[in-house]
């Protein structure tokens, strides 16, 4: 059977928070959402306009006739407007026992209140001690613990004063903790224990949303059977990965996108068959050998959203000479070519769409050929190296590409270098795709009439 979530939380029509966030997150993860609408708000990327509260007894008649049919796992709670909000919340978890996640949300990321003074005292006095796991930021966990929170220490004491409360785990959510670090620290109590999360801050990543991915998160992963402490770890691991690629809407803050991480697994999958679609449409030419260096070719490909070789694919074993045709000696692999994905990598800082690379031999007539077939040319010299550049591994190609990308400034269409003391001479033909790569070599050979 899959398992099946619950969110008891309000709907953002934006999709950036709310039960459309939640749903989103349980379906990227494998588990089926179902929800119970708190309330309805109008809110964009800018604001909450305005909110309307669901009754008690149709919160209650949701869930219940959900419980009448199927088996729920775990459940969350998001947006609780008002106190007879969380009234209904405490009775539903009394009738029904299911492992709870408790979001306490008191204020919207734009400012707005969104739980009145009541249900914020009956957040605190009532749902927190029927939760599995409390996830407060360190606003609400200050207001909850009743203490000003400073420090990752007081975040700490907060998550245990909390977890005396009646929570049998709680995370301190520390992003808005002394926003000047680099680092972002959570704290979590559970069981006697604590821990603390550390990730990278984001300066660009997602604004809105990021509590209740988190939370839904944590959920998902309790649905799935894991335990408290490995549902965390794996949310937060999880969040960490998404919270870099926000989707870029509105004129506000940037909404999560829970999907990403699926879309990057498809996305990689493309990159490996179009690479492959490259390496065949090499083989299928003749008379390629002239092209072919003698460290030998490789055609590369990053995905999107390449940070270093291993978004990057391209042959295993690099494509020799043979008889004078083109042959593959492996199979695409991502992380098989460190020299053409360190090409892309920094190519992509000035153009992200120019995502391909394949490296020819260096001559003067080929270098010739590029330039008859009306691309734009670039190269770099190794004797201008600085030193701290060539000590240090990998960074001499970098370096070179960029010295090529600034003459040109922009992007060529080929970056060529003639060699020194230990290293072949090379050309370096870009394009967005790996068959639009072979479709420029195609054409640089046309010129040479081989």
């Amino acid at each position: 059977m899959v398992p099946v979530a619950l969110t008891i939380a309000g709907s953002d029509p934006l999709g950036g928070a709310g039960v459309q966030m939640d749903l989103k997150t349980f379906a990227a993860l494998g588990v089926h959402g179902v929800c119970a609408i708190t309330a309805v708000t109008a809110q964009n990327t800018v604001h909450v306009r305005d909110i309307y509260v669901v009754p008690p007894e149709i919160i209650m008649a949701q869930v219940d006739v959900l419980m009448e049919d199927l088996d729920v796992n775990a459940a969350k709670t998001g947006m609780l407007r008002d106190k007879e909000t969380v009234d209904v919340v405490c009775a539903i978890e009394d009738e029904y026992g299911f492992p709870l996640v408790v979001d306490p949300i008191i204020w919207a990321g734009s400012g707005e209140r969104l739980a009145s003074p009541s249900a914020e005292k009956a957040i605190i006095d009532q749902l927190i001690l029927r939760a599995t796991v409390a996830t407060p930021n360190v606003t609400e966990a200050s207001l909850i613990a009743d203490m000003q929170i400073k420090t990752v220490r007081d975040m700490e004491e907060a998550a245990k004063a909390i977890a005396s409360r009646g929570a049998e785990a709680v995370v301190v959510k520390g992003g808005h903790l002394d926003e000047e670090r680099d680092v972002v620290v959570d704290v979590m109590y559970a069981e006697g224990k604590v821990r603390v999360f550390e990730k990278p801050r984001i300066r660009d990543g997602v604004s809105h949303g990021r509590g209740c991915c988190f939370s839904a998160a944590i959920t998902a992963f309790i649905a799935m059977g894991e335990s408290l402490s490995s549902a965390v770890e794996k949310a937060e691991d999880y969040v960490e990965k998404v919270f870099c690629h926000p989707i870029d809407v509105g004129r506000g803050r940037k909404p999560a996108n829970p999907l990403v991480l699926l879309r990057q697994d498809a996305e990689r999958w493309r990159v490996i068959s179009e690479v492959g679609r490259a390496v065949e449409m090499l083989e299928a030419e003749k008379n390629m050998g002239a092209l072919i260096p003698e460290v030998r070719m490789n055609i590369g490909m990053a995905t999107s959203f390449a940070k270093d070789v291993e978004d990057v694919a391209a042959v295993e074993g690099r494509i020799a000479s043979f008889r004078g045709h083109a042959r593959s000696l492996g199979c695409p692999k991502f992380g098989a070519s460190s020299h053409i994905a360190r090409v892309i990598l920094k190519v992509m800082e000035y153009d992200p769409d120019v995502r391909a690379a394949i490296n020819l031999r260096y001559s003067p007539e080929i270098l010739e050929a590029c330039r008859k077939a009306g691309f734009v040319v670039s190269g770099f010299d190794r004797r201008e190296e600085p030193e701290e550049v060539r000590s240090v591994e990998g960074r001499s190609l970098q370096w070179g590409v960029e010295q090529a990308i600034q003459k040109a400034m922009r992007v060529p269409d080929v970056i060529y270098d003639e060699g020194g003391p230990g290293r072949e001479g090379m050309i370096r033909v870009l394009a967005q795709t790996a068959t639009e790569a072979v479709e420029k070599v195609l054409r640089i050979k046309s010129q040479l009439k081989l």
